[in-house]
């Protein structure tokens, strides 16, 4: 019995580690399922200023508390003799699974972006945050995309 505990103990803490893969990709360059087929306004711009700004991780979407809560419910289970030892250690490794899965996501979230200032054509100034694969830089024109959320991309003059 303990080599089979220590052998879910360690599968528990890969599912853990794997949930943090798990973290939505903020990524200008990427689009989520539910994005597809939907339109968008463009427009045109030039950036005007760029800098670099931090991105506080969150844990909103529960998936490292979840998978932290599960993996941390069943290592523990199986510390203590009877069962109700076994219950106890399980619910005390779901609350300790859960609030270390809760922190990986955070960090996992966390990182920088870019917050740019674009001078739309019509002369309005908007500022975007965002992932910056595309180099932007001050002085690029750019396409502004607008649906559920706000993109830049680098205006190539093909339509």
């Amino acid at each position: 019995m303990p080599r089979f505990s220590r052998l879910l103990g360690a599968a528990a803490i890969l599912a853990l580690l794997g949930s943090a893969g798990c973290a939505s990709n903020r990524s200008a360059e990427a689009y989520n399922a539910n994005e597809l087929g939907r339109t968008a306004v463009v427009t045109q711009g030039t950036v005007v200023g760029a800098r670099e700004v931090p991105v506080q991780g969150n844990s909103r979407g529960g998936v490292g508390t979840l998978a932290g809560g599960i993996a941390g419910g069943v290592a523990g289970s199986f510390i203590g003799g009877d069962w109700r030892s076994n219950v106890l250690a399980g619910l005390a490794g779901a609350l300790i699974g859960g609030a270390v899965g809760s922190q990986i996501e955070r960090q996992a979230t966390s990182g920088t972006a870019t917050e740019f200032l674009v001078r739309e054509d019509d002369g309005q100034t908007i500022s975007v945050v965002q992932t910056n694969e595309a180099g932007l830089m001050v002085g690029d024109r750019v396409r502004i995309l607008r649906s559920d959320r706000t993109r830049l991309q680098r205006d190539t003059g093909v339509p």
